[in-house]
């Protein structure tokens, strides 16, 4: 959603490399570069997971500035210690790398939309400074 949103602009090409969709473990690990004793202490939604798959997002696509992003939307996956709406966003802007921990309301496209227009904004604030 995040790719969709930022490739509606026109000219988002010049800028923008690509995206992963990074939903099991493996895939994390492999393309990502997240470390499994990451996975296996925090778990996939994580601020350590999310930090580690913006580090690997922004190494894989060979950029200066990545997203990454790791919750649990619903209507199910929640734990005691992990509610539903839980999302972590990882902004990396070369070595820096800043973490937001959300608790978004709402169904599972809601939490999902609170998430991209989050992720998006946490780059813009990133990006000028504010952060």
């Amino acid at each position: 959603m995040i790719g969709a949103a930022v490739t509606a602009i026109p000219g988002s090409s010049e800028s923008y490399m690509g995206g992963a969709v990074s939903y099991s473990n493996d895939v994390k690990e492999r393309l990502l570069g997240v470390g499994r004793g990451t996975l296996m202490e925090h778990g996939a939604v994580s601020e350590e997971t999310a930090r580690e798959m913006a580090a690997g997002a922004r190494d894989f696509f060979r950029t200066d500035t990545a997203i990454a992003v790791t919750g649990i939307a619903g209507p199910g996956g929640a734990t005691p210690t992990k509610p539903v709406g839980l999302v972590y966003i990882a902004v990396a802007d070369g070595p820096r790398i800043v973490v937001s921990r959300n608790v978004f309301e709402g169904g599972r496209e809601s939490v999902r939309e609170q998430a991209v227009a989050t992720a998006l904004d946490l780059m813009r604030e990133l990006l000028e400074g504010k952060l």
